[in-house]
């Protein structure tokens, strides 16, 4: 059966974006020549979950390249029916069934890229099985939370830990089942 991971950026005090969904503080470290093995994850995925806002705003600072690169296939969680482009799809059904059904099918590790109602619709059907979180050096107080109330405990087993030159600390667990 195939996995699904989490592989985002918070801040030390919980937040994946600022208000108004602004990313800015993820600048914070940018370095030149480092992706914080996002490359190395990538290459073991061939199917990306991601919210509609993460969406727009990834599709806008960065391009539409970035997600469907035509090695992968792309799903948008919507609630606005559009068609198909390429090899990403804007899903509009049970974000549970969906995961459900990939997770069944043959191919490489699925990875969700956000938002918080993704991310959390995932966490109350215990879907996520691997966890990898950025954490950015930097106390924001207000925003997006990553992990809202509401969800069920569910506990995690420790794999690594890396910390890098910019002050943000990567860190991966995985479900305990």
């Amino acid at each position: 059966m195939r996995k699904i991971s989490l592989f985002i950026a918070t801040s030390l005090d919980g937040y994946i974006a600022k208000p108004n969904d602004d990313l800015n503080f993820l600048k914070l470290v940018e370095k030149e020549g480092e992706d914080y093995g996002y490359t190395q994850f990538t290459d073991t995925i061939d199917t990306l979950i991601v919210g509609r806002k993460t969406y727009d705003y990834v599709l806008k600072e960065i391009g539409p390249s970035h997600y469907d690169n035509g090695q992968r296939d792309v799903y948008v969680i919507t609630r606005t029916q559009k068609p198909k482009a390429g090899r990403t799809t804007f899903y509009t059904g049970s974000l549970t069934d969906l995961v459900q059904q990939l997770k069944a099918e043959n191919g490489k590790g699925i990875y969700c890229d956000g938002g918080a109602e993704v991310i959390n619709e995932l966490l109350k059907n215990d879907l996520i099985d691997t966890f990898i979180i950025s954490v950015v050096p930097v106390l924001l107080g207000n925003g997006t939370r990553l992990f809202k109330d509401g969800r069920p405990e569910q506990l995690l087993e420790f794999i690594t830990v890396k910390t890098f030159d910019t002050g943000l600390t990567q860190l991966h667990y995985k479900r305990k089942k």
